[in-house]
């Protein structure tokens, strides 16, 4: 089971290696993650919208419903 378990981390290993990362290794200190940092800062402020988005026509439908219901149920 041990053998089965290194040789799966060896290949993962192997395969990142591979891999091309969104920063430049000649870089030092923060700038080298400059990519990698607006590429979460865009993906925040999106969810945001669309949180905000969400949220907005939620509080929108519940406040229609009620009138619906209130406005028959009289």
């Amino acid at each position: 089971m041990f053998g089965k378990v290194g040789k799966f981390f060896g290949e993962v290993r192997s395969e990142l290696h591979k891999a091309t990362w969104p920063w430049d290794p000649k870089e030092k200190g923060v700038k080298r993650y400059k990519q990698l940092i607006d590429s979460t800062v865009v993906v925040l402020i999106a969810t945001l919208l669309l949180g905000a988005f969400v949220a907005f026509f939620d509080f929108l439908m519940v406040n229609v419903m009620k009138a619906i219901t209130v406005g028959f149920g009289a």
